[in-house]
């Protein structure tokens, strides 16, 4: 009896393990890839999303670094030199960090492409631009990264940012 009670406990225990694994995450792992001037631009990013709260200025706080996405540093990574809003960025991989602003956003590419996104150090930053953020055709739930033509577009919420890219 003791047996058969150890048993049934072991495969309970398992169904729950399996189906936890087996879960969605809260913001799961995506990839924006595409070429702009023939230079293959590859993002890799986790997406979170609004479920119901306010993004801009409150979770995304306005004039603090965000890792732009969630989970871990995202990457931004460019298959020749480039210029990014007509500043030279040497072919590599950078991570992918913002600072929000209503009217501005510094786009930060960083020689820290991978670890804690809580360790940046602007010590690390290999480049920043400023843009302007604009709005979303439409109410964005998840978080989205983009390469649309000569862009890499960021959106969520009602908030798009676009960073313009040419060889």
């Amino acid at each position: 009896m003791k047996k058969q009670v150890s048993m049934l406990i072991t495969l309970v225990a398992l169904v729950f393990s399996i189906s936890a694994w087996a879960q969605k995450p809260a913001s799961p792992p995506a990839k924006a890839e595409g070429s702009i001037d023939g230079v293959k631009v590859t993002v890799d990013y986790a997406q979170p999303s609004a479920k119901g709260r306010k993004i801009m200025g409150e979770l995304v706080p306005f004039g603090e670094v965000w890792r732009t996405g969630a989970n871990a540093v995202s990457a931004i990574e460019f298959g020749s030199d480039v210029k990014v809003e007509g500043k030279a960025l040497p072919k590599g991989k950078y991570g992918l960090f913002t600072i929000p602003g209503e009217k501005e956003w510094v786009i930060i590419f960083s020689k820290q492409n991978s670890g804690s996104p809580f360790d940046y150090s602007d010590k690390k930053d290999a480049l920043r631009v400023n843009v302007k953020p604009g709005k979303a055709d439409a109410f964005v739930e998840t978080f989205t990264i983009a390469v649309e033509k000569n862009n890499v577009v960021l959106k969520w919420e009602n908030t798009a940012v676009a960073f313009k890219v040419a060889k």
